[in-house]
């Protein structure tokens, strides 16, 4: 399935002075690589919102530190599709140091797609099948 990367420098203030990385930092990488992967394959998550009032949305999340990384230095994010059901998409996510590929972070991210009701409320829908194609994922037959 669909693998994307992104390359990132860790910014003044995502770690503490040992390199641990904050927590909702490591969140943060994966989030903003999952969003330039929807705007880079055509369909931006601002689109998503606003024109078809639909959103990823967090649905479960581990993530483990397994080492420091320190403000400058070079990261690689990874996002790999793993699982994609009715209504959701999980990623398998890792972070490394590109100057030697040590691990920095790894985990996992449930995503559910879900429509943004007239009162504000989420409900889960059918991933489109568009969506799917752009995963790399079969289409979803609403008859199963």
């Amino acid at each position: 399935m669909l693998v994307y990367t992104r390359e990132i420098t860790v910014e003044w203030g995502e770690s503490d002075p040992f390199g641990l990385v904050y927590f909702p930092r490591m969140l943060a990488w994966f989030n903003d690589a999952e969003h330039e992967f929807f705007a880079q394959a055509g369909y931006p998550v601002k689109e998503m919102i606003e024109k078809d009032r639909t959103a990823f949305v967090m649905g479960r999340i581990q993530f483990d530190f397994v080492g420091p990384a320190a403000y400058g230095d070079r990261i690689l994010t990874r996002l790999k599709l793993v699982d994609i059901s009715k209504s959701t998409l999980t990623w398998e996510c890792t972070a490394n140091h590109l100057s030697d590929s040590s691990r920095v972070t790894q985990g996992t991210a449930t995503r559910v797609y879900a429509e943004i009701q007239d009162n504000g409320e989420l409900k889960a829908i059918c991933i489109p099948n568009r969506i799917r194609e752009m995963v790399g994922a079969p289409p979803f037959d609403e008859a199963e």
